[in-house]
């Protein structure tokens, strides 16, 4: 199974480089990362260009224009550039932990789709993991307690790997694209995410509604595979209202095709 990594991404180099890291220290396995970058200036290009001869996987940089909150066409960009079998969405400020690609290989599924769960980091936390490119994923029990007990995350039990839990689902809840896998043949049956989200709010949720009314089964992998989430500004959500409704009307219609998707950046 060849697993291609899109990891969506606007402005924010430190954050990017940290996650490009915690892939490189990956336990097992091979697969390609591809950036899925809306929009981002120069300097992201710039740090690619430098990590990219040390990086132990194949990386592409898939650019487009900022023209606002455009995720769903970065990332149907970057889908349809992807060679692999299996993709896992993934944000880029969303560290993973060693074991990332070999549990979400060791989960993967025909017909099924895996979401996992995120651990949220402070304000504090995340400057000094981007400032210093802190190894988070060399972090132990104890680092973790601690920043627990100081406030400095908002959650541990995923991290202490105490348990090792997943179940089927048929909602939303929980299911982001920050942490998120798929076969590329069921996104593409659903055409990918729907471009006609416009700004931030509920794309992801759309994808996942029309993978379970497309007849896809979910697999929620709360602390099998946990990603660490670091802090970031509040989003513009003025479109947040037309989004949800947009959302809601997949569900009750039970539409299986974004209505404008993948499908125009496939090759014959």
């Amino acid at each position: 199974m060849r697993i291609s990594v899109v990891i969506t991404t606007y402005n924010r180099p430190d954050a990017l480089s940290l996650v490009l890291a915690g892939l490189a220290a990956q336990k097992a396995g091979e697969f390609e990362v591809l950036v899925a970058d809306d929009g981002s200036t120069p300097a992201t290009a710039e740090m690619l260009a430098r990590l990219k001869p040390v990086l132990n996987f194949p990386l592409r940089h898939i650019w487009q224009p900022d023209d606002g909150f455009r995720a769903p066409m970065a990332r149907n960009r970057a889908s349809a550039a992807a060679t692999g079998d299996y993709i896992v969405f993934l944000d880029g400020d969303c560290v993973p932990l060693t074991d990332f690609i070999a549990q979400h290989r060791r989960l993967a599924a025909p017909g099924w789709f895996v979401s996992g769960n995120r651990v949220l980091l402070d304000r504090r936390l995340s400057d000094r993991a981007t400032e210093e490119q802190l190894p988070l994923w060399t972090w132990g029990t104890g680092d973790w307690l601690r920043a627990r007990l100081s406030g400095r995350v908002n959650r541990v039990t995923p991290l202490l790997r105490l348990v090792d839990w997943s179940e089927a689902r048929n909602d939303l809840t929980g299911a982001k694209t920050c942490n998120l896998a798929v076969w590329r043949e069921d996104l593409l049956a659903v055409n990918g995410f729907d471009e006609e989200f416009i700004g931030w709010g509920y794309e992801d949720s759309d994808l996942v509604q029309r993978l379970l009314n497309g007849g896809r089964r979910r697999r929620a992998s709360r602390w099998a595979i946990p990603v660490l989430h670091l802090w970031h500004g509040a989003q513009d959500r003025s479109r947040e209202k037309a989004n949800l409704a947009r959302l809601q009307q997949s569900v009750s219609s039970k539409a299986v095709q974004a209505a404008r998707g993948i499908d125009q950046y496939l090759t014959v």
